[in-house]
């Protein structure tokens, strides 16, 4: 398990400077819990957040922290619920499922939190969930899964804000297999992730023919990704798909550039993260393909993009959101909306708004489906491309955007529901 940092600085703000900030959004300050006595001031409404902000997805666990800060402040200074105000409280899941469940456990019982929001991984989301549904909190999950989905781990207590692995691989897929070649090979971390990454590719291959030469799997936290490359090499696949994340794309780009892979196939992901690429810089990822949830470049198009870039420009400096990070803000913001529509932090009550809201918080219209609670959005194809010399954000060329459509997605009948 990675080794906590206690003090290193990531993506600008130290751990304690992220813990500290988002203990105390909106200026709060952390309050303990106080039983409700006659003619006291209501306590903060309080939403548990669970995140791996040290380990190798650090970096997007950090920015999905200060989105959901952002969320949290633009609900307390729009007026709150009646005056009454949120507050986020921020945990350090470390990417373990046992201490995400741990400390989603403290959140309910010790801390008397009225939701959850975040948790990023697969089975960390599953481990936080099971405690949620258990507790009848309602958890709004901001990682791809496609479990969470399906009926033995969902409750009406779960949301699913993210994208999940079937519609993001069916539109990248889509995009992909027709353009570049139909022979494929699959590099996958061995885990939930990985493994619900490429079904959903084989999947949508179908519709297309693709051969799947070879299934290369290794496990998360890899650092050597040169000793499967002769193997892929000597497949003479057209399509190099990779369905890692974090740090280990980081690695396998770079080294797979070093190696020379890219000359003899395309290298396509399911998702391409912002944070990533740009901690890595344009060489790396030159010329690779991949989906995203969201790219703050779609302010050129969608006016809610514009207005969601602009306040994080003003809160952080002049930078702009991440794709992972938007997942935060709007985990998190969908939960307060409903409370003001519901007008209660009564959990039935927020639910049922929950599962009626049409929302387009920051990158167009977005629902949840009513079997499962997925948010059905939309899906953004795009490129890697060296960052202009006058904007170092500008790193990505959207290609294509696959709106909010049902289709991308296996069906209610499909998934068990009747």
């Amino acid at each position: 398990m990675p080794e906590r940092r206690s003090q290193r600085s990531i993506g600008g703000l130290t751990r304690r400077q992220v813990l500290g900030a988002a203990l105390g959004a909106a200026a709060l300050g952390a309050v303990g819990f106080r039983p409700r006595t006659a003619g006291a001031a209501q306590p903060p409404i309080r939403i548990g957040f669970c995140v791996p902000l040290t380990g190798p997805y650090g970096s997007e666990a950090q920015d999905q922290v200060r989105c959901a800060q952002l969320a949290v402040r633009e609900f307390n200074a729009s007026g709150g619920l009646n005056g009454r105000k949120a507050e986020l409280l921020v945990r350090d899941s470390k990417l373990s499922p046992d201490e995400a469940a741990t400390r989603t456990l403290e959140l309910i019982e010790n801390e008397h939190v009225d939701f959850v929001a975040g948790s990023l991984s697969a089975s960390v989301q599953l481990a936080v969930n099971n405690i949620t549904k258990q507790h009848r909190i309602l958890y709004n999950s901001i990682s791809q899964s496609d479990a969470i989905n399906e009926p033995k781990d969902f409750s009406r207590y779960t949301f699913h804000e993210a994208l999940n692995p079937t519609m993001t691989t069916d539109a990248v897929g889509r995009y992909a297999f027709p353009r570049f070649g139909k022979r494929v090979v699959f590099l996958l971390p061995d885990y939930a992730y990985g493994h619900e990454m490429t079904r959903g590719f084989k999947r949508v291959g179908k519709e297309f023919g693709i051969e799947v030469l070879s299934e290369i799997r290794h496990p998360l936290g890899t650092t050597d990704f040169s000793v499967f490359f002769p193997r892929i090499r000597a497949l003479k696949p057209d399509v190099l798909v990779c369905c890692n994340f974090g740090r280990d794309q980081q690695i396998t780009l770079k080294q797979a550039t070093d190696f020379g892979l890219k000359r003899a196939m395309k290298i396509v992901y399911p998702i391409l993260l912002y944070t990533a690429r740009l901690a890595v810089g344009p060489r790396a990822y030159q010329g690779v393909v991949g989906g995203t949830s969201y790219y703050w470049g779609l302010e050129k198009t969608v006016p809610a993009a514009k207005q969601f870039n602009d306040r994080y420009r003003a809160a952080y400096g002049g930078r702009v959101p991440s794709d992972y990070g938007a997942f935060g803000y709007a985990g998190v913001r969908t939960i307060l909306a409903s409370v003001r529509q519901a007008g209660s932090v009564e959990t039935d009550a927020v639910i049922r708004r929950m599962e009626a809201l049409h929302y387009d918080f920051y990158k167009g219209p977005e629902y949840y489906r009513a079997c499962d609670h997925q948010a059905v959005q939309s899906v953004l194809i795009v490129e890697s491309k060296p960052a202009p010399a006058d904007n170092q954000f500008d790193v990505f060329k959207i290609l294509e955007v696959y709106g909010p459509n049902r289709v991308h997605l296996r069906s209610c009948r499909e998934l068990g529901y009747s």
